[in-house]
């Protein structure tokens, strides 16, 4: 007890935000029960790919004894969610304490005790006791802001603010400095290519980003989109360069596709990275917000780019759903790629993809097995310079049983904790280093997800494989997407195909067009179209849909015309007849874009769909099998595809 009551004097752990149970998915074997009629609506949902949902014998069940808990009980808080966005800062602020000059390491920003609103806050108590444990500031060395600690275990987010003018001030300020090397710096540009053009066309990039810098455009996420045809990777780096002609970028080199979530491509960068840019100068990685590059940050952190000491002296990027989660620059020290370092590093390469499976050890076959599930593109990223074992030893904590069992009777103090050996990179290390920074995420406009809060969040951004839902629909026939986004067929000559490319926790429904105003006005909120949550005070604060009229002329059964993009809650995409010509009106919430995509980013997704659903507009989902690129295929495996 001596030791907890240590920690919580010290505030190790935050006073009033305990953990939050976790919610599974739930899984059905059949898709028919998905499909039901509620008072005349037709509705259609996907029950294994949603998140299991108190029923109503659920919610008549006596209340459960009271826990030593703080806050509702997890069945008061899906009845009631939160209005607010955000979860207000614990502890008490201090502003006569100054600021510590020393940098959160999970996003960057200065450690502070002077205003809970300011990135890098902590409570006073906190910050007091850390700073007493050294001298000038190094027993903050390696805290976390509060912000961070409840992103990374409590999945709960601070309102913070960093506004726009110090967003431009802090990256400008790093990409327009003199160059310490004779050199421009190289920029890393990540686009979301689940939000193509829009991830690119962002404010003010193209002058921070400038003529003189060398630029290279990685597309990331693609992992998430299943492949619609053998060359879809082409077709999909073609996208992204037209993207890039429409943001008005200098990208000169061919872009770059890439998961940072799975490593797909991950070590063709690092291999084309080190044969161009080489040694020349820093490298900066700049995108919009939940694009991913504090994914990529660490991949590369423990990664052949990034000197193999380094990645034990720094800490990993906080990751979160929440936009804008880094809020300054982070950094590591790039590898020297001498001749011999790559001749290592090619032997390594060709060494891991002889490997089949069953040559990989139990926790690689493990983590293996994880990606399958999250992603269609899966490649292995490994390190040729690894630290020694000897000197890993020396951050392992040996606790001794003996010591830490007491009687009933008398209560002994508990052994003070092995601190682990604190690793730092000498003077000569990095006197001629150069750098790789992540930088903020440039926040987007007419984003959906600026009007989200952070449980609908969860909900809207794909984390997992991208399962398409395909609906063959008639005319006077309307699909809901949550109740984010809604299509109205209003004409046409045929019936025709609607696929919808979004996360899978988010539901499809559809109903006739006289009975669509009447189903979103009851259920805008609610557990049927899930997002937004929060019933009728939720709604209160929601904006309206907006509609706008499309007319389409279809091509043939087997490609899409176009994809109607719903802002950042993901795209329908619609295949009509050769010739056949339909009118569709598309709402979105106000102050949100709708995005007419020609051509669509997958033109064969309607081809990706099981058989038609008895009795349903529906087609059974089906998801294709993973890929992992940089494996040989098990013989075994391949019999059993044979057969």
């Amino acid at each position: 007890m001596n030791g907890l009551r240590r920690a919580l004097q010290l505030g190790r752990l935050w006073p009033g935000a305990l953990p939050r149970p976790r919610r599974g998915l739930a899984s059905f074997p059949g898709l028919g029960k998905g499909w039901a009629a509620a008072e005349g609506e037709e509705e259609f949902v996907f029950p294994e790919y949603l998140p299991s949902e108190p029923g109503p014998e659920e919610e008549k069940k006596p209340p459960a004894p009271p826990r030593e808990r703080a806050g509702p009980r997890p069945e008061e808080r899906r009845r009631k969610p939160p209005r607010a966005s955000f979860h207000q800062a614990s502890g008490l602020p201090d502003p006569s304490l100054p600021a510590s000059g020393v940098g959160c390491p999970g996003c960057g920003a200065e450690l502070h005790c002077r205003d809970p609103v300011l990135p890098g806050y902590l409570p006073s108590e906190k910050y007091r006791a850390l700073k007493e444990e050294g001298e000038g500031g190094e027993g903050l060395e390696g805290a976390v802001c509060q912000r961070c600690w409840l992103l990374v275990h409590h999945r709960q987010a601070l309102k913070v603010e960093l506004p726009r003018e110090e967003f431009r001030s802090l990256v400008g300020a790093a990409l327009k400095a003199p160059s310490r090397h004779n050199r421009p710096p190289l920029v890393l540009l990540l686009a979301d290519l689940l939000d193509l053009p829009e991830s690119l066309l962002l404010p003010d990039l193209s002058s921070l980003v400038g003529d003189q810098t060398h630029l290279l455009v990685l597309g990331n996420k693609v992992d998430l989109l299943p492949g619609d045809s053998h060359d879809y990777l082409r077709r999909l780096r073609g996208s992204l360069r037209q993207a890039c002609a429409q943001a008005g970028l200098p990208a000169k080199e061919e872009p770059h596709l890439i998961s940072a979530k799975t490593g797909f491509g991950l070590e063709d960068l690092i291999s084309r990275l080190q044969r161009s840019w080489k040694f020349n100068g820093d490298v900066y990685l700049v995108g919009a917000t939940n694009t991913g590059k504090s994914t990529l940050f660490n991949a590369l952190l423990h990664s052949d780019y990034c000197k193999s000491r380094a990645s034990q002296a720094i800490h990993r990027a906080t990751i979160s759903p929440w936009p804008g989660t880094t809020l300054n620059l982070l950094k590591f020290p790039i590898i020297n790629p001498t001749p011999y370092r790559i001749f290592r590093r090619e032997a390594r390469l060709k060494a891991d993809a002889e490997k089949t499976e069953e040559d990989l050890s139990e926790e690689e076959r493990k983590l293996l097995k994880s990606l399958k599930k999250q992603g269609y593109l899966i490649g292995r990223v490994g390190r040729t310079f690894a630290e020694p074992e000897k000197q890993r030893k020396n951050y392992e904590i040996d606790f001794d049983a003996e010591a830490l069992s007491f009687s009933m009777e008398e209560e002994t103090s508990l052994p003070a904790k092995t601190v682990p050996t604190k690793v730092e990179l000498t003077y000569n290390e990095v006197k001629d280093a150069r750098w790789f920074y992540d930088t903020p995420g440039i926040v987007k406009d007419g984003c959906v997800l600026n009007l989200l809060n952070e449980k609908e969040v969860k909900h809207v951004l794909p984390t997992c494989a991208i399962i398409p839902r395909t609906f063959l629909l008639k005319p006077g026939m309307t699909l809901f997407l949550g109740a984010l986004g809604r299509i109205d067929y209003l004409q046409g000559d045929s019936p025709s195909w609607f696929s919808v490319v979004a996360s899978n926790s988010l539901p499809v429904h559809f109903t006739t067009v006289e009975k669509a105003d009447a189903l979103y006005q009851k259920h805008a909120g609610r557990t049927l179209l899930k997002v937004p949550m929060g019933g009728e005070e939720r709604m209160k604060d929601f904006p309206p849909l907006i509609s706008q009229d499309v007319t389409l002329e279809g091509i043939d059964e087997a490609q899409a015309v176009a994809d109607i993009k719903l802002s950042t809650a993901g795209w329908v995409a619609v295949t009509a007849h050769s010739n056949s010509k339909i009118h569709l009106r598309c709402y979105t919430p106000k102050g949100t874009e709708l995005t007419i995509r020609k051509p669509p980013l997958l033109p064969y997704i309607v081809n990706i769909k099981g058989p038609r659903l008895k009795g349903s507009p529906a087609y059974k989902s089906k998801k294709p099998p993973p890929l992992v690129r940089n494996l040989k295929v098990n013989i075994n495996q391949g019999k059993k595809s044979k057969k």
